[in-house]
């Protein structure tokens, strides 16, 4: 087949001459395959994470160049998953460096129908303002329901605002969080983690 370069180059006719009828013997490869390498070869570094979709905390490796995310795969020294990824935990490469991910606060305000970009600056300090106004108008110092067994105890809260947490929070998240909202009187705290 030497004499004829382009019939050579045909994986068919060089797996007949390899004798590899199953073509994996590399004998099927073309030259783009032989130069495929894996976006991980080029990686600087690799950092340890765990996937942020769901409670059940699968281990991953996110391979960085440049300080950019190249590539997020399964880890598979993770006692949780050992190397192994749900379709969206393999798919959190595409959410971290996707083209629709939104980079920018969007506001809709009351009665709206488009959205506005806010510097993020304004939007936390109308977060802040929210959640002081909620807490003003709704504290309760001592139980005053008419008839309510421990009516008039101390009490110090709100029922104006509740927490639900995502089950990608850490222990150490989770213990920061109960302070806050323990501070502000919010009895209200919720985790949606359960397994």
């Amino acid at each position: 087949m030497a004499n004829l370069p382009v019939l050579g180059e045909w994986p068919v006719l060089r797996q007949i001459a390899a004798r590899d009828a199953s073509g994996l013997d590399g004998t099927a490869e073309s030259a783009r395959t032989r130069a495929l390498r894996p976006r991980t070869a080029s990686a600087d570094r690799v950092a340890r994470s765990v996937c942020p979709y769901c409670a059940v905390g699968c281990g991953q490796l996110v391979y960085v160049k440049g300080e950019r995310i190249v590539d997020i795969e399964g880890d598979p020294d993770s006692p949780v998953s050992q190397g192994c990824l749900c379709p969206k935990g393999a798919a959190t490469f595409q959410l971290v460096t996707g083209t629709h991910r939104e980079q920018h606060v969007l506001h809709r305000r009351p009665g709206g129908t488009r959205w506005e970009v806010l510097p993020l600056e304004q939007a936390m300090q109308m977060v802040a303002e929210r959640v002081k106004r909620t807490r003003d108008e709704t504290w309760q110092e001592r139980v005053e329901e008419e008839g309510a067994e421990h009516q008039g105890d101390l009490v110090r809260r709100t029922l104006g605002i509740a927490h639900l947490g995502g089950a990608t929070l850490d222990n150490e998240e989770n213990y920061l969080l109960k302070k806050l909202y323990t501070a502000l009187g919010i009895v209200q705290v919720e985790n949606q983690a359960r397994i």
